[in-house]
């Protein structure tokens, strides 16, 4: 019998098995596809490595602002992807050997719950049986397609997700994306660099979701300045074979073409043909009673002692950094470690050029909850470092504080690279800094982060 037994070997699930194996438990880990799951695979890390290509060449094509003479600047379609799958094979190689420097068993296939008995949960996977005191359930979410005519039926041909996208062997002309989120954006960035019509179509009001409102509007600004085409309020109805046909705001029947189509509405939590029913884990469940993801407390317990969920799972935060600390939360508590989840200073990011980074409440958020904030906002430009390497750039760092604690409650920037820098932001909020403790730390000069004590 198996001190753990994890079904998932994402961000979630590995770290979870290499910390309980290092401390000394005996760990199975289940993983169906390839170790790393949808982050490593077919999100975080692919999409990251061509995002970093796009921006070589963007500044490859910019260079004479910088005193530099790049002619003929152009890309390898092919080389490009190729490069994306050597960097994925040689860190899911470099988990595997995490995996088994901690001594963790690791199992190929799908494994299923068959019940919970005497202190133990009994699973099955390919024909075998295993027992385990405790279960981590981490098997993370997959690309939501919705009930819109025609959509899930041109997946294969002109309609792609996220997954298949990255298997592309050769540049689409154009792209129709279907959802500004996160993901829609980046995919829309990287193919618009590499010379791709790109034409996103948004149901909100705003792209990237719960983001910073005015951080959001800037980033649409610049991208619909580059030539990406944005159709906001709009309602997909029906996807015709390349031609996506929506509604505007005037109520108007229009149509966008490509000659791929990306559906990025979001993703759902994979709670499916893993026998949950089987042990009877309680389903967190949205306003309409629909089943969401799997109930958890701040330990990652769920509603059945011995058995803990992380990750995408949960549908809570999803983000592979948030798994990877769930995970860490769920294995301590079952070493008896108090360690508890918390979710104030999660950081989100835009891995667009410029890139977009945020951590903590959004004006819209502290509205909601009622917390008075004073906003305070400086151009990137007034960092030094950032004008030297952002020629022509436009940046925002917006610090929003509790009035009535002076603490920092949240942190919202555009501008490279804000992505390495918000984990600073981070820190406040969770330490809770007010704005004159973190103007009393001695930021290093020249740097981009220097923005945080220059807004306050």
């Amino acid at each position: 019998m198996y001190d753990l037994a994890i079904i998932g070997g994402g961000p979630g699930g590995y770290v979870a098995a290499g910390k309980a194996g290092a401390a000394g438990l005996s760990v199975v880990l289940f993983e169906k596809r390839e170790l790393g799951g949808v982050c490593l695979n077919e999100g975080c890390i692919p999409t990251k490595t061509l995002l970093y290509s796009a921006k070589v060449l963007d500044y490859a094509h910019h260079a004479d602002r910088y005193g530099v003479n790049v002619e003929g600047a152009s890309i390898d379609f092919g080389a490009i992807f190729k490069r994306k799958q050597k960097v994925v094979k040689k860190l899911v190689g470099g988990i595997k050997v995490q995996m088994r420097n901690a001594q963790v068993e690791v199992i190929s296939g799908q494994a299923f719950i068959e019940g919970r008995e005497a202190g133990a949960v009994k699973l099955s996977c390919n024909g075998q049986s295993f027992e385990a005191r405790n279960l981590l359930i981490c098997t993370g979410s997959e690309a939501a397609v919705p009930p819109i005519p025609g959509l899930r039926e041109g997946l294969g041909g002109a309609v792609v997700t996220n997954r298949e996208i990255l298997a592309l062997d050769q540049q689409p002309e154009s792209l129709v994306v279907i959802g500004g989120g996160v993901i829609g954006m980046e995919f829309a960035s990287f193919f618009h660099s590499i010379g791709t019509k790109v034409t996103v179509i948004e149901m909100l009001p705003k792209i990237l979701g719960p983001m910073d409102d005015e951080i959001s509007a800037l980033l649409q600004a610049q991208y619909a300045k580059k030539g990406v085409e944005f159709h906001l309020n709009c309602k997909v109805t029906a996807v015709e074979g390349n031609d996506v046909v929506y509604e505007d705001p005037e109520g108007n029947i229009c149509r966008a073409t490509g000659e791929r189509i990306l559906v990025s509405v979001g993703r759902r939590a994979s709670l499916d043909g893993i026998g949950l029913e089987n042990v009877g884990v309680k389903l967190a469940l949205n306003p309409a009673g629909r089943p969401y993801g799997i109930q958890v407390d701040p330990q990652m317990r769920t509603s059945v002692p011995g058995i803990y969920a992380a990750g995408d799972v949960t549908g809570f935060s999803m983000l592979a950094h948030t798994a990877s600390r769930e995970g860490e939360v769920a294995v301590n508590t079952i070493l008896g470690r108090a360690d508890t989840m918390r979710y104030d200073a999660i950081p989100g990011v835009v891995y667009t050029n410029p890139e977009v980074a945020g951590a903590g409440l959004t004006e819209a958020e502290a509205a909601r909850k009622g917390l008075e904030v004073e906003v305070k906002k400086l151009p990137m430009a007034y960092s030094g470092r950032f004008v030297a390497e952002n020629e022509r750039g436009e940046g925002l760092c917006k610090i929003l504080l509790d009035k009535a604690s002076g603490k920092v409650v949240g942190v919202h920037m555009l501008g490279n690279p804000c992505s390495e820098i918000i984990y600073g932001a981070c820190m406040a909020i969770e330490k809770g800094f007010t704005a004159a403790q973190l103007k009393e730390v001695v930021f290093p000069h020249p740097t981009v982060s220097e923005i945080f004590r220059e807004t306050l």
